[in-house]
C-alpha cells in the first residue's frame, strides 16, 4: 500500500485510515447486506459519516476531488470489509465523476443544495428522449444501477430521438431519483448487497443543461467550464472501466487474510499435518494466489496512474493507452477471481458453508468479474486490435 500525499494535494493516508476503520462494521453487516439485497443503514451511513462516497466529488462541494489512483486504493480497502458496499461506493463515486464533467448549472442542481446527494445510474443508452422547449422528455429502463436504493440522482444513457434535422444522439443525462422508479430485478449469486436493479422512467423532463454528449464525451470534451480541475480531463471510458476493479481487488485480499490467519489452527484432513502451513502445497497455493493479487493491484495502479499522469498534463491518453487501461482491467478481475479459487481450495471444502465468510467473497468475485466490460478475451483483442493498428475495433468504447 502507498501512502502519502496525492498529486492534488489530498491526504491519500488519511483517506484509507478511514475506509480501514470502518472494515469491522462492513464485516459484521456482511450477512445482513446480502439478506437485504441492498446496504443496510449503518453501511450508508459510515460511507457519508467518512466522506467516502464523495472521493470524486468536485472540492468545490466539499468533496475530496482524489486522483484516479488514490480513489482504487481507498475501494479496495473498503472491499476488503464487504464487496457489496465497495462495488456501491466504487459506482456512486463514479457517477459523481461523471457529474462533474457536466455544465456548473448541473452540478449545482446535484449537490446546491445537498451536498451529500448521491448519484447512480446506468451509462446504456436505454432510454428515448424526445425533444421538447429547453430541453427533452425521456423514457427508458436502465438495468444494473448500482446504489440506486440510497441514491438522489440518476445518470442514465439516453438517445435522443432524431426527427430528420440531424439533431439525433446519444450520451448521458441526470434526473432526479424523485421523479423516477426503482424496479426490484437484482437477484444475484454474488454482491447480492449491491442493490444493482433497474431504474425506470416515464416523460421525465431533462433540461439541456443536464445532458452530456456521448460523442464529444469519448473524444475527451466535456461540458464543465472548470476546466482547471485534472480529475475532470480524465478519460471517460477507461475511468468508467477502470472503477470497477478496486472492490475485486479488497475481496480478493479479504479472502488472502482469511485463509493466512487460519491455517495455523486448521490440519489437512486424511494427512499427517496438524497446521495447514506444515504443508508445501498449501504454502504454494497461497503464494501462487498472494502473486496474483499483487499482480492484479500493480496493473491497476499503472492503468490509474496513466489517466492521472496524462490529465495532469492536460491531455488524454492515446488509442493504445486507452485500450491498455481496458485490458489491465481485466487482468485485475482475471487474477482477483484465480486467487480466490485458489484460496478456497487450499482452505478446504469448509470454505463453502454457509457460515464461513469466504463463501461470500467467493461468490462475490464471481460475480464481478464477469462483468462484461472485464471480459478477458474481449479485452485481449480490443488491446491487441489497438496495438497493430487494426480497424474498425469491434467497440468503440476505448
Amino acid at each position: 500500500m502507498t501512502t502519502g500525499t496525492d498529486q492534488d494535494g489530498h491526504d491519500r493516508a488519511a483517506l484509507m485510515a478511514r475506509a480501514a476503520g470502518i472494515r469491522a462494521l462492513l464485516e459484521s453487516n456482511a450477512a445482513q447486506t446480502d439478506s437485504l439485497r441492498r446496504l443496510p443503514d449503518e453501511n450508508v451511513k459510515a460511507l457519508n459519516d467518512t466522506g467516502l462516497c464523495r472521493l470524486l466529488v468536485p472540492r468545490r462541494f466539499g468533496g475530496a476531488e482524489t486522483s484516479v489512483r488514490t480513489f482504487v486504493e481507498v475501494i479496495a480497502e473498503i472491499g476488503r470489509g464487504c464487496g457489496s458496499t465497495a462495488w456501491v461506493a466504487s459506482l456512486v463515486n463514479v457517477c459523481a465523476w461523471l457529474a462533474g464533467l457536466f455544465p456548473d448549472r448541473a452540478q449545482r442542481d446535484i449537490w446546491g443544495d445537498d451536498p451529500h446527494a448521491w448519484a447512480a445510474g446506468s451509462l446504456a443508452p436505454n432510454g428515448e428522449a424526445v425533444p421538447v422547449e429547453g430541453g427533452w422528455r425521456v423514457t427508458g429502463r436502465w438495468p444494473w444501477a448500482s446504489g440506486c436504493l440510497h441514491a438522489q440522482w440518476a445518470a442514465c444513457g439516453i438517445h435522443i430521438k432524431d426527427d430528420g434535422d440531424g439533431s439525433g444522439g446519444v450520451g448521458l443525462c441526470l434526473m432526479p431519483m424523485r421523479d423516477l422508479q426503482v424496479e426490484e430485478t437484482w437477484f444475484m449469486a454474488g454482491m447480492k448487497g449491491t442493490g444493482s436493479n433497474t431504474i425506470v422512467g416515464t416523460g421525465v423532463f431533462v433540461p439541456e443543461h443536464r445532458f452530456l454528449p456521448y460523442a464529444q464525451a469519448f473524444a475527451g470534451t466535456y461540458r464543465t467550464e472548470h476546466t482547471d480541475e485534472a480529475l475532470y480531463r480524465v478519460a471517460l471510458v477507461p475511468v468508467t472501466v477502470l472503477i470497477l476493479a478496486g472492490a475485486q481487488l479488497g475481496v480478493a485480499r479479504a479472502a488472502l487474510d482469511y485463509v493466512i490467519a487460519r491455517a495455523p489452527a486448521r490440519g489437512i484432513t486424511h494427512t499427517h499435518f496438524r497446521a495447514q502451513t506444515e504443508s508445501a502445497g498449501f504454502q504454494m497455493l497461497v503464494a501462487d494466489a498472494a502473486m496474483r493479487i499483487d499482480s492484479a493491484f500493480l496493473h491497476a495502479f499503472r492503468a490509474a496512474d496513466d489517466l492521472d499522469a496524462a490529465a495532469a498534463a492536460n491531455g488524454q491518453l492515446d488509442l493504445v493507452g486507452r485500450a491498455r487501461v481496458r485490458a489491465d482491467t481485466a487482468l485485475v478481475a482475471k487474477h482477483c477471481r484465480e486467487a480466490v479459487e485458489l484460496l478456497v481450495q487450499a482452505h478446504g471444502t469448509s470454505s463453502l458453508a454457509d457460515a464461513n465468510p469466504l463463501q461470500r467473497r467467493w461468490r462475490d468475485i464471481h460475480t464481478a468479474s464477469h462483468h462484461a466490460i472485464t471480459e478477458w478475451q474481449v479485452n485481449l483483442e480490443v488491446y491487441g486490435k489497438a496495438l497493430l493498428g487494426v480497424e474498425p475495433n469491434i467497440t468503440p468504447l476505448i
